[in-house]
């Protein structure tokens, strides 16, 4: 154990070579562009609205206003996952660390619940970027939309969180005051959709996770995001680094441990906003992108949170095609597909460390 009672974790490396993390880097960027196009050619009319799209204007508009916007937003979202959990483990120093523990999620779910309950859910429809509200009571409620009422929620459920940490300074009291967080705003959702049944069955789609009606707007906000969070985590992977051998060793270095801690929260919180705020609650993506990325090549947090980006974004990508795929002309909530695949995954993970415990 370590200073914050967490068990202490095989984040510090050695790391590779930054040949390694740039080939490694481009591969995941070739196979994104290839799932980009593996995207727009999946859908009730399959390949056929790829090839007849310089001449059909419905099928131009299928390729181009539906299937390449859903398939470049998952993978934003993805990405934004990816980076935020990269960000979690190492800010926590624990590898079961995920960007959903600060609260981002459950303040999320209980403002969307909250919207739905406040205006009913008839005044709901769906938009290129998700949903808005529509017949809204209060003009300001309309502009805010459902996006934007899910990224307030989820600032709001991590601002709770710092409140009941009392600040950044301890970082084993913010893993449990946002535990804390995540089960009293649960709870409250529940009861309001217990009070409103209606709620219910309009909030499956957000809880399990859906890109299908992510649109240009919704891409245009991710990236605009995603690009300074990147550079951000980026320039504070040093941070992360230092507070993988304990905190005592980072004051030891001279760093603002309180300020820099106060900036990686920033990040993360921005990050699980957005990322829900768009595409409602997709679990794994973010705590199994770092995984995945340490396998490819250990490495300090700098190469690492650019490879977990890239990773989150390939995973949320594959798994919003395959949700497409598996049930087709149907689709599945690609919450419940990364949620399957992630958890199989992890038990897989488990067991090749039980069965090197065993042979050590």
């Amino acid at each position: 154990m370590n200073s914050t009672g967490l068990a202490p974790t095989p984040l510090a490396a050695v790391p590779v070579g930054p040949g390694r993390a740039t080939a490694l880097g481009l591969a995941l960027l070739a196979l994104a562009v290839l799932g980009l196009g593996l995207g727009a050619s999946v859908g009730s009319t399959g390949l056929d609205s790829v090839l007849n799209a310089r001449h059909d204007p419905v099928a131009w508009q299928i390729v181009w206003d539906i299937r390449l916007p859903r398939t470049l937003g998952a993978w934003l979202a993805g990405a934004l996952l990816g980076l935020s959990g990269a960000v979690a483990q190492g800010l926590f120093r624990n590898p079961l660390a995920d960007p959903f523990l600060l609260g981002s999620a459950s303040g999320a779910a209980l403002a969307v619940a909250l919207a739905f309950a406040a205006l009913g859910v008839s005044g709901m429809v769906s938009g290129s970027s998700g949903a808005a509200l529509a017949q809204a009571a209060s003009p300001a409620l309309a502009r805010l939309g459902l996006t934007g009422a899910a990224f307030v929620g989820a600032l709001g459920g991590v601002l709770l969180t710092l409140v009941l940490a009392q600040g950044v300074q301890q970082t084993l009291r913010l893993l449990l005051a946002g535990v804390v967080v995540g089960y009293v705003l649960g709870a409250v959702r529940e009861l309001v959709q217990l009070a409103q049944p209606d709620v219910l069955q309009a909030m499956q789609g957000f809880t399990l996770g859906i890109t299908g009606f992510v649109g240009w707007s919704a891409c245009a906000v991710m990236v605009a995001v995603l690009l300074p969070l990147l550079l951000a985590a980026w320039l504070l992977a040093r941070v992360l680094d230092a507070l993988t051998l304990g905190e005592d060793t980072a004051r030891s270095l001279g760093l603002p441990l309180a300020p820099l801690r106060a900036l990686l929260i920033a990040v993360l919180a921005l990050g699980t906003g957005t990322a829900v705020a768009q595409t409602g609650l997709i679990g794994f993506v973010g705590l199994v992108a770092p995984h995945l990325a340490r396998g490819l090549a250990r490495s300090t947090h700098g190469p690492l949170v650019l490879l977990s980006t890239l990773t989150g974004g390939l995973l949320l990508m594959a798994a919003d095609i395959a949700a497409r795929l598996v049930i087709a002309p149907q689709e599945l909530p690609v919450g419940v597909l990364t949620s399957v695949l992630g958890g199989l995954y992890l038990l897989w993970l488990m067991r090749q460390r039980t069965r090197a415990g065993r042979r050590a």
